[in-house]
């Protein structure tokens, strides 16, 4: 009989023990919410991977605010609701780091890229490089002040000598993907945009490739945001963004791996 008893309570014991375990579990698993600040350029790639991660992860859900790197940066100094941001530019990643609104040991530069010069796949201009340029009535960038395509545009130009030539004839863009948009509807002659933009697009032409020592590095750098309210969520979103499944979405769509 006491055997008995003991037994019986060791199994509500238990099962009490395991009760707790899987609550903790439960609390541990709750349905979460993380918001991704990413560079425009991000996007198709981005999109790609998010149904793969939500699938091992059913319990976070991912929201992209895709726009300029910049404006983004600027967003995040305010204070929006941000878990991680994804530049297309190290300055800007870097002023954050600076302000001590991101850990740099919760960083790493992930990829890169490449600029090119696109033009109407039915263009009859002949511009058929960047010199080519002073053909063109109007050519877009973006905004160099927010938009790192745009900046690592005029660097290319001034570096060719061709900016004080072209400068009249620029349309600026919020992003890169509006440049894009100028270019395929042929609002404009020419753009410079990311080789990623242009691959995804079958209204432009590739033309030409700045070389790599006319402009800044290209790399895109992630980091978790310090002040995350889901910050082990976020974490799991980042190291997930670094396997090799997702490295090979990135170089589908024209991405350079950098590891």
């Amino acid at each position: 009989m006491v055997k008995k008893l003991i037994l019986f309570f060791i199994s509500v014991i238990l099962l009490i023990i395991s009760g707790c375990s899987s609550n903790k579990l439960e609390a541990s698993e709750k349905d979460v919410e993380i918001t991704i600040s990413a560079a425009a350029s991000l996007q198709d790639a981005l999109n790609d991977i998010k149904p793969l991660f939500e699938e091992k992860n059913p319990h976070i859900k991912i929201n992209f605010n895709f726009g300029a790197s910049g404006a983004l940066q600027q967003q995040i100094s305010q204070g929006a609701p941000v878990d991680l941001f994804f530049s297309a530019a190290e300055d800007k990643f870097d002023k954050l780091i600076e302000d001590g609104l991101i850990d740099q040991k919760q960083g790493i530069d992930l990829v890169g890229n490449e600029l090119v010069l696109v033009i109407p796949v039915n263009s009859n201009t002949g511009i058929e490089s960047f010199e080519d340029l002073i053909k063109a009535g109007q050519i877009s960038i973006g905004t160099p002040e927010s938009v790192p395509a745009g900046q690592y545009a005029k660097e290319t130009l001034q570096n060719l000598h061709l900016w004080a030539d072209v400068e009249g004839k620029i349309v600026y863009a919020k992003d890169v993907r509006q440049v894009l948009t100028y270019v395929e509807t042929n609002n404009v002659d020419a753009g410079i945009v990311y080789k990623t933009d242009a691959l995804i697009s079958l209204k432009v032409k590739m033309v030409a490739t700045a070389k790599e020592n006319s402009h800044a590095p290209i790399i895109y750098p992630i980091g978790v945001i310090k002040n995350s309210r889901n910050p082990i969520e976020a974490k799991r979103f980042y190291e997930f963004l670094q396997n090799e499944s997702s490295i090979d979405i990135f170089e589908k769509y024209g991405f350079k791996g950098l590891k």
